[in-house]
């Protein structure tokens, strides 16, 4: 205050001086006018300018008596008018000077926190999560415990921020951060790191049995699903857990090892992993299969694996599905969850899928020549999928071999439709022209509407084998296979159920009339020789498995 008081004195000084010099000037050219005057009457009176005349002319004339008054007025008002004018002057200055600086700190907190905080929910960011993180291992070090960090995705938040667009996606998020923010603690940290990534660095022990128990918590509230738009939309997550000091001494080798542990979470059934030494071991082995996987094709490294469909109203193998592997020279046998995924975020999965369908073709060229009248089935996944290339291809293959397009079907997820539902109607249509089966894969686990789906030109509907393994002890699951049994036939599709394990889920699903059963009680994918002689070892009937 003593500070901003010495400013406005300084400045009323200042402006007091300017205003001062320009009064003086007004008191000079007063005398001057003055002096003029009495000069000129003296004139007009004794006909000469002197001394005496000037002041017998002074003393005569009235009017010089008033312009006599004159310089004394200009120097009073110039002084009075220069100290209300520098006054008033100088705190309108510093008014606006004190709202300019006041403004400029409120721009500055706006944009530290803007640079450090998430714009849609407000959370820390990752710029500001390392910082937090980073300080928190200090303490722990001084103190000699332990901090723990979990890295929370949530699993399909891509899907639905398609299907409903961004703003639900928004609402979404929003959602979750409100129900996430209610479970810990003041002293814990949550923050958003990515699209659909959360991180929550908790200040407590590291026991397992403590970090677990945070881990149900979390989960629980998962549980319910989240109302967007009075839609009711089921989420789950992944989390992956490290912690200091037993994972990491620094804020980059703990997060990098929270992140780790999340990808391994996503591949299991729990949908949680806490770091292990052994995941160190398989980051590298997915860094160099990205680049093995360009030389594969041409190395012919992969081979084409299938299994059978069984037709119980034909009671015979009427389709084969085409399955990938992936002899690798190294790894060994690998099943396609090791290197499909690697081959779509690498931009593979093109000459992947072709080189299956090329393959696929080929063989079944060869078993129509044998007299073995077999479709072959084919997987196709949403990137590949939705390539409006496609259609164009499949053409310049069909012509290549002597196989009817009726004994081909491509099997496409719900997902891979709903990401962009006029396109992939588009290239359904082409390919059921071209006479090309379709079959829906996966069905169930999706976001397929009713009006959408009746649109489709598919002639098939394949339950996914999550409700098939458990239908015999869960009565949800049973009647869920039953419901899209009864969907597939209304809709004049026929239904495949996979995952039949044993003989009384086969028995059970051809007592609700499903139409093709496919899983491991009937035969595990093989390569072509052992499927061939499979067939000769059940040509006569499937139905002696039932």
């Amino acid at each position: 205050m003593d500070k901003i008081r010495h400013s406005l004195r300084a400045n009323v000084k200042l402006m007091k001086s300017e205003i001062t010099r320009y009064a003086l000037f007004g008191t000079i050219i007063a005398f001057a006018a003055l002096i003029l005057a009495t000069a000129l009457n003296a004139y007009l009176q004794s006909g000469g300018i002197t001394i005496q005349a000037m002041i017998e002319a002074q003393k005569t004339n009235v009017t010089l008596w008033f312009m006599d008054a004159m310089p004394f007025i200009f120097a009073f008002w110039g002084q009075y008018t220069s100290t209300i004018m520098a006054y008033e002057a100088s705190s309108m200055v510093m008014e606006q000077t004190a709202n300019l600086r006041d403004r400029t700190v409120e721009l500055e907190h706006k944009a530290v926190h803007e640079a450090t905080h998430d714009a849609l929910t407000g959370l820390p960011n990752r710029a500001l999560l390392y910082d937090r993180l980073n300080h928190a291992i200090q303490i722990a070090s001084r103190r000699k415990t332990g901090l723990v960090m979990m890295v929370l995705n949530l699993d399909g938040f891509k899907q639905i921020n398609d299907t409903l667009g961004h703003y639900s996606g928004d609402q979404l998020l929003c959602q979750v951060v409100s129900r996430l923010e209610i479970m810990i603690r003041k002293s814990d940290t949550l923050a958003r790191i990515g699209g659909d990534e959360f991180a929550i660095l908790l200040d407590m022990s590291t026991h397992r049995e403590m970090v677990l128990n945070i881990v149900k918590k979390l989960q629980k509230i998962f549980m319910e699903p989240f109302s967007i738009d009075g839609l009711d939309i089921e989420v789950m997550s992944s989390i992956g857990i490290s912690s200091f000091p037993d994972h990491g001494m620094d804020a980059d080798t703990v997060m990098q090892r929270a992140s780790l542990a999340l990808v391994n979470a996503k591949q299991s059934t729990q949908k949680f992993a806490l770091y292990d030494k052994e995941m160190d071991k398989s980051s590298p082995k997915r860094i160099t299969m990205m680049g093995e996987l360009r030389n594969a094709i041409d190395a012919g490294e992969l081979m084409v694996y299938y299994q059978p469909k069984i037709n119980l109203d034909q009671t015979r193998v009427s389709n084969l599905e085409a399955l990938v592997r992936w002899q690798h020279p190294q790894h060994g046998f690998l099943p396609p969850d090791e290197f499909i995924p690697l081959a779509e975020r690498t931009g593979l999965i093109r000459p992947l899928t072709n080189w299956v369908l090329n393959t696929a073709l080929k063989q079944g060229e060869q078993w129509r020549k044998k007299g073995l009248k077999m479709g072959v089935a084919v997987n196709l996944s949403p990137a590949s999928f939705l390539d409006t290339e496609l259609p164009n291809v499949i053409v310049g293959m069909l012509s290549l071999y002597d196989l009817p397009a009726k004994y081909i079907t491509l099997e496409v997820t719900e997902g891979s439709m709903i990401k962009d539902p006029d396109l992939a109607l588009n290239i359904l249509s082409k390919l059921a022209a071209l006479g090309i089966k379709v079959s829906i894969d996966d069905f169930g686990t999706g976001y397929s509407s009713l009006a959408y789906l009746k649109k489709l030109p598919a002639k098939e509907l394949k339950i996914d084998k999550s409700f098939v393994l458990d239908m015999l002890e869960s009565d949800s699951d049973a009647v869920i296979v039953k419901s899209i049994i009864d969907l597939g036939h209304n809709l004049s599709m026929k239904v495949v159920a996979e995952g039949v394990e044993n003989k009384e889920t086969a028995v059970k699903l051809k007592t609700l009339g499903c139409d093709i059963l496919q899983g491991f009680y009937f035969a595990k994918p093989m390569n072509h020789d052992d499927l061939i002689q499979w067939l000769d070892e059940n040509s006569s009937s499937a139905s002696q498995l039932l």
